[in-house]
């Protein structure tokens, strides 16, 4: 039998999304010390599925870390932005999060 390869694989597990910001928490901090933000993104859009038009609206909870939550912290509610990250469970495992580790603003 072969032996498993030990290499760690790494599938593609990117989002990027325009929204906007509905929503936010204080900034907080983990035990160690890493600032940590909440925020509450809203998408809305008009998207071609089988040949038809679908509007599209979601909300998705998001999370920053490092310098990351604080350049979210600093950012008024209402203001779209272009988010990139990965989605992950959130820490109940009842949804998702997009960890955002880019943004720029629209």
């Amino acid at each position: 039998m072969a032996e498993p390869a030990t290499e760690t694989r790494n599938p593609h597990n990117r989002l990027h999304l325009e929204a906007t910001v509905v929503g936010s928490n204080p900034l907080r901090y983990t035990p160690a010390a890493i600032p940590v933000i909440d925020v509450l993104l809203e998408h809305q859009s008009l998207q071609t599925e089988s040949g038809q038009q679908r509007q599209v609206a979601l909300q998705l909870k998001a999370v920053g870390f490092g310098a990351m939550a604080e350049s979210l912290a600093r950012l008024p509610l209402g203001v779209v932005l272009q988010a990139q990250g990965f989605l992950a469970h959130t820490r109940n495992s009842k949804g998702i999060v997009l960890h955002i580790q880019e943004f720029k603003l629209i």
